[in-house]
């Protein structure tokens, strides 16, 4: 039996999201049994229980760099938990190119009044270095949207055995360049310079 284990990450605010992605891998995990392969889902409202010696914040971070697929939700903003919870994934993936990492954005009901400046400017901030990144994240209206196109992606992974490599570093003297190809969510072609480790971007 392949475990492939997958952390997702969002607000409070998305809880009903939370409560129906879990549904749906308990879905698809139920008919991909014959096949040999277990999906794992955590979520932080199944960790918070657990007594830590450190921050509880700790404890996710420790499971997030020990999983498959990283996913994160986001609407009106992205928390500082939110956030370090990518950089965790984000850092393991330079290290290990795992996790896969996946990020929504839901599009419906944004409010747009002074009230809510502060929120949607950390979710500005938040996409802003996603771009610098070169990752290209995806939009959702509703539920149905986001799982439509996530179902996707596992499909597409479980084709290629959970491994895609669409980024091949080279060495260039002491530094590491990053050639884009193949890829639908990054600019092809494109380059990052002075990559410290192996770096591969599959697509999300």
């Amino acid at each position: 039996m392949k475990k492939i284990k997958i952390f997702l990450a969002s607000s409070a605010a998305l809880k009903a999201e939370r409560e129906q992605f879990e549904i749906q891998i308990y879905r698809k995990c139920k008919q991909w049994f014959d096949r040999g392969i277990f999906l794992h889902l955590d979520i932080w409202e199944d960790l918070s229980a657990r007594m830590s010696g450190t921050r509880s914040q700790d404890e996710y971070n420790h499971i997030i760099k020990q999983v498959d697929l990283f996913v994160l939700l986001a609407h009106t903003r992205v928390g500082i938990y939110t956030s370090e919870e990518f950089e965790q994934a984000f850092g393991q993936f330079q290290s290990t190119q795992k996790p896969f990492i996946y990020t929504y954005f839901k599009q419906s009901d944004i409010p747009t009044d002074r009230a809510h400046r502060q929120q949607l400017q950390s979710l500005w901030a938040f996409q802003d270095k996603l771009e610098e990144l070169g990752h290209f994240y995806s939009n959702y209206q509703d539920f149905n949207d986001l799982w439509n196109q996530f179902n996707k992606e596992l499909d597409r992974l479980e084709t290629d055995n959970f491994v895609e490599t669409k980024a091949v570093a080279q060495k260039t003297g002491t530094n590491k360049i990053v050639n884009i190809q193949n890829s639908k969510n990054v600019v092809n072609t494109s380059q990052i310079g002075n990559v410290g480790g192996d770096f591969i971007i599959g697509d999300r």
